[in-house]
């Protein structure tokens, strides 16, 4: 899980390298790319009749999945071409908390003082991020921070998909449905393709080791991972982010944006480490002369 994230990272610092891709056109090649790569792993596990028979009979649920990941790829790289990375990362990091509120709602699910702690603090840390760094830059990256937004959004609504579902759908089916339609929406918007070698060689790397394999890999390890560590290890892809993008990338985060992703973070990180785990019922007391099940 934390080398999915540490690859999920690397999507920043590389879209800093491109000589002339930027927007849709980035967003084709790296979803193109992603949605080969794990087509090329479902035709390595399970061969030609069995993949090509999961897509057909794949249920709504999983094909619903796999809009919310067009959204969150399409999203990402549109609004890295926008604004920073930090203040990207930082605002996807919203995603474990509009899920907790959005369970509230679809599911039912009171949202305790506890989560609303950590809405309130990390409510502050965006506006803080806002106020101080993005407001007084050009109109173009508030508008990155609002595209940003998708992200967490779409993150929110696939996480309660997969939960109304009852049994999570197949994750790397979702992927590939969702690189797909990403590439098929923004080829007509991203045509003609002028991309140079160079630049076909960084989105090469996007699409297969940013996107492709870590979901890969994330579907696996989240079988083996509670709920909670999958979404606190998640939060690295934000740290790692910035950290690779301060080092290699050239970007120098203001104060105000160093700031409000800790607060963010903190928040975040408090909410997860801080859930009591539930207790299971207990039993129903057995009455006289009757055997315990």
């Amino acid at each position: 899980m934390i080398l999915g994230a540490l690859m999920w990272s690397i999507g920043g610092v590389v879209s800093r390298f491109f000589e002339s891709a930027e927007g849709l056109e980035v967003t084709f090649w790296r979803s193109l790319f992603a949605a080969l790569t794990v087509a090329c792993w479902l035709l390595w596990q399970r061969g030609p009749a069995a993949t090509l028979s999961t897509l057909a009979t794949a249920p709504r649920i999983v094909w619903a999945s796999g809009a919310m990941w067009a959204v969150m790829f399409t999203c990402f790289m549109f609004a890295l071409s926008l604004t920073q990375v930090a203040n990207v990362l930082i605002t996807q990091s919203l995603a474990p908390v509009l899920t907790a509120l959005l369970a509230g709602v679809v599911l039912g699910r009171p949202v305790g003082a506890r989560t609303w702690m950590a809405i309130t603090v990390a409510a502050l840390g965006i506006a803080c991020m806002y106020a101080f760094d993005i407001s007084s830059l050009e109109g173009r990256h508030a508008l990155g921070v609002l595209v940003a937004m998708g992200i967490p959004v779409a993150a929110a609504v696939n996480w309660i998909l997969v939960q109304r579902a009852g049994q999570g759908p197949d994750l790397s089916m979702a992927v590939l449905i969702g690189g797909t339609i990403s590439a098929a929406c923004t080829l007509p918007l991203a045509w003609p393709l002028d991309t140079s070698w160079h630049d076909m060689g960084l989105l090469l790397v996007l699409g297969v080791f940013q996107l492709g394999i870590p979901c890969v890999l994330v579907m696996h390890a989240a079988r083996y991972l509670t709920a909670a560590e999958t979404s606190l290890l998640a939060l690295l892809e934000v740290v790692f982010g910035i950290l690779l993008t301060w080092a290699f990338g050239g970007e120098r985060p203001g104060p105000a944006t160093l700031l409000g992703g800790c607060a963010v973070l903190g928040a975040l990180a408090y909410h997860e480490l801080t859930k009591r785990p539930q207790k299971a019922p207990a039993p129903k007391p057995t009455p006289r002369g009757v055997p315990a099940p």
